[in-house]
């Protein structure tokens, strides 16, 4: 084998392995851009699922001030029935 053919071989691998590296660069460019778009998309879903735990924590409050309100309701409706049932007297026979 000539100097030249050596040196034209060499160049060939050379320019094989670059291309081959360039190659394995733009792959890992893509999966970097798939990272930040799952990262984004994950604090996303953080951001969203922050904010569904405080709206259920706000439900959760009104609908206990919700039972508690009909608990007094209730009682005073019992007030008033008992009250009227006293007015009116008992029921004649």
């Amino acid at each position: 084998m000539t100097d030249a053919s050596a040196i034209d071989a060499a160049a060939k691998r050379l320019a094989l392995a670059l291309d081959a590296l360039e190659a394995a660069l733009d792959r890992r460019r893509e999966a970097d851009r798939g990272e930040e778009t799952l990262a984004a998309q994950l604090h996303a879903f953080g951001a969203d699922r922050s904010q569904l735990a405080a709206d259920l924590d706000a439900q959760v409050a009104r609908a206990r001030t919700m039972e508690s309100t009909n608990r007094e309701i209730a009682r005073r409706l019992d007030v008033a029935i008992d009250t009227i049932r006293s007015v009116i007297g008992p029921p004649e026979p």
